[in-house]
């Protein structure tokens, strides 16, 4: 048979070959639309490509981007990786702090960002030693004045032409760079080689996962940034469906707006970001025109949000879970045939665990000595996974591998039913131990995202004296709502075992959000540490 990489640039090639016509849309920094078909942007790329050579960028160098979702962030997906170098997509919502380590650690040589990034650029320059080239990923007429020597994208853009042909390789060199913070310590990088890459992206189009096709029209919400946006800007080149980029504005309004211009059929996103466009859809007395499915992933969905999708507006949820170490796509809510006849409660029990492995993925469940649990729904154990889009050791750190016996150990607690679907039950560092007992805060926060009231919800273990740890839930009430704590109590009562009902409810203004839109529930434990032991007297309330 023959012998073939599987490399990034041939997905392009593929998405320019059978799918020219099809549609790339942006919505831009500078505040227009942008549109192209994949036959523009496969020449974009081919120029940039030579362009990123001409800036000195040698095979397995690092070229950054601090950029939003749009155009030209996905041509330097193609761009960057095609040539042989390694695309590094930084976080723009990280400390300043740690966006300087991180560059250094990666090495980059060259950074792409957004114009409205400069104040930051600008900020860290003085910390960037390794970065040769700034460039601003806009055109001459926009080009900001500053004191920074700075390269325009569309100059560079400009002075190639697109003929160019990518080079093949190894299939295992890296093609992507992306860092975790949800390790100890600083943060870790995930080096992503083609060949995972691509296989990552089949996965991702399977019916039993997205299920992405050449008719549909996908809008990552998700960042470009983190993990690559699951995947969906390989995916959409491998199965030509259009793809529509938000840009900085991922409010309500701006959302709903552009699935409905441009008649999105699918979307991708966290649970934060999906609760601001249900209130903006159903405080206006508004409805979906095209909008089949959403993925919603990064942290648990609230069954009131499942509900809110599937019976108010007809669009199916598939809830997924992943993570930056498996590329991230690990699993999928997609019922299985003998599951499409039940009762809605009982479907909706299921799309809320966090689904089950495509062909490439594994997982399993195991206990504190190592041993393998049964899949029988109810015992809970640390989630393992392995597959080959699934790290295997961390950027830089080949003297270790976090690996025990061939499996990487993901840090969550998770249950495994008979027929596979899997449910995240906590965090091994979230969830709460009282009295030697689990309990799920996971669980307690679904059952008081479920009130009409309550806008968003954080439980979180605090010390306590008998018990050395209790639930203590904070709360954010709905604009005009006006839930008290007695009503949320009786609202608990029968939904959970007694013991597990939250000592005390905290009100609060907000819930502090980490870069990816996650709960910081480090921060929360460190404010409420002591409140039960102190009476309630530390912390907002």
């Amino acid at each position: 048979m023959m012998q073939q990489p599987l490399l990034i640039s041939s997905l392009l090639q593929h998405g320019e070959r059978h799918h020219g016509r099809q549609e790339v849309v942006s919505r831009r920094v500078e505040g227009d639309i942008h549109r192209y078909t994949f036959t523009d942007m496969a020449a974009r790329c081919r120029r940039l490509a030579k362009a990123i050579a001409s800036l000195d960028v040698n095979f397995g160098e690092r070229v950054a981007t601090l950029a939003w979702n749009g155009y030209r962030h996905m041509e330097l997906y193609y761009a960057a990786s095609g040539t042989g170098a390694v695309l590094h997509t930084l976080n723009p919502r990280l400390h300043p702090d740690q966006l300087a380590w991180i560059a250094q650690d990666a090495d980059d040589k060259v950074l792409f960002f957004d114009l409205s990034f400069l104040p930051q650029i600008e900020a860290l320059a003085n910390r960037l030693g390794s970065v040769r080239h700034l460039v601003v990923m806009t055109d001459r007429a926009r080009m900001p004045v500053s004191s920074l020597k700075l390269l325009c994208y569309e100059d560079l853009i400009e002075a190639h032409n697109d003929t160019y042909d990518w080079p093949a390789f190894d299939e295992a060199s890296a093609s992507s760079l992306c860092y975790t913070s949800g390790t100890t310590g600083n943060p870790k990088g995930v080096l992503y080689s083609h060949r995972s890459t691509v296989l990552h992206a089949y996965a991702v189009a399977l019916p039993d996962s997205l299920s992405l096709s050449a008719r549909d029209t996908v809008l990552p919400v998700v960042p470009m940034f983190h993990v690559n946006a699951w995947g969906l800007p390989y995916s959409a080149c491998m199965v030509g469906a259009k793809i529509v980029f938000p840009g900085p504005s991922l409010d309500g309004k701006s959302l709903f707006d552009l699935f409905e211009s441009e008649q999105v059929t699918l979307s991708s996103g966290v649970p934060t970001v999906w609760q601001g466009l249900l209130d903006h859809v159903e405080n206006n007395g508004l409805r979906f025109s095209a909008m089949k499915r959403t993925v919603i992933g990064g942290a648990a969905c609230p069954m009131a949000m499942l509900r809110s999708f599937e019976e108010a507006y007809g669009v199916h949820v598939v809830h997924g879970w992943g993570m930056t170490e498996t590329s991230p796509f690990g699993t999928a809510s997609v019922l299985k045939g003998s599951q499409l006849s039940l009762p809605a409660g009982q479907r909706y029990a299921i799309q809320s665990k966090q689904g089950r492995c495509v062909f490439g993925m594994d997982i399993k469940i195991i206990d504190d000595e190592g041993g393998e649990l049964p899949w029988d729904g109810r015992s809970a154990g640390h989630l393992m996974a392995r597959g080959p889009w699934v790290l295997a050791q961390y950027f830089r750190q080949d003297d270790t591998s976090p690996l025990v016996d061939g499996w990487f150990p993901t840090g969550d607690i998770a249950t495994i039913d008979g027929d596979g679907f899997m449910q995240i039950t906590d965090r091994t560092k979230d969830v709460i131990k009282s009295g030697g007992e689990w309990i799920s805060s996971i669980d307690l926060e679904n059952v008081a995202m479920g009130h009409p009231g309550v806008a968003m919800a954080a439980c979180i273990g605090v010390a306590h004296a008998k018990w050395d740890e209790r639930p203590l839930m904070l709360v954010v009430r709905k604009p005009g709502a006006s839930v008290n704590r007695e009503e949320l109590f009786d609202f608990f009562a029968g939904k959970i075992a007694k013991w597990w009902t939250p000592d005390d409810i905290v009100f609060v203004t907000e819930i502090p959000l980490g870069a990816t839109g996650k709960m910081l529930k480090t921060r929360l434990r460190e404010q409420y540490h002591a409140y039960l032991i102190d009476g309630g007297r530390n912390g907002n309330h």
